[in-house]
């Protein structure tokens, strides 16, 4: 069985942990392995306007669905001015076209 928990180290080196019911009473053998986390960035905008993989993405086997990338894709859109923007002039506004989904 493996269980993997990233945890902060305090100053006094005192880590603990509560495991799963899963997990068997009794004695055991734990090992523990000290690694830093990888830290992923996002990509520039030069590395995503050439086309560049994701790594947070990758990271995670992340491929998104065709409504995403839509959505995606309007974003973009609207940054480039090919569409207009919708603006709002109140939260109340904003949230009804969420709740209707526009």
């Amino acid at each position: 069985m493996t269980i993997e928990q990233t945890v902060e180290i305090p100053a006094s080196r005192r880590v603990s942990f509560d495991l799963p019911a899963s997990v068997p009473v009794g004695r055991v053998r734990i090992k523990l392995n000290i690694a830093k986390p990888r830290v992923l960035t996002p990509l520039t905008e030069a590395e995503m306007e050439a086309g560049a993989e994701c790594p947070i993405c990758k990271a995670h086997n992340y491929t998104p669905n065709a409504e995403t990338i839509e959505a995606i894709e309007e974003g973009d859109a609207i940054v480039r001015g090919e569409i207009p923007s919708k603006e709002y002039h109140s939260a109340e506004e904003f949230l009804r076209d969420l709740r209707r989904g526009i």
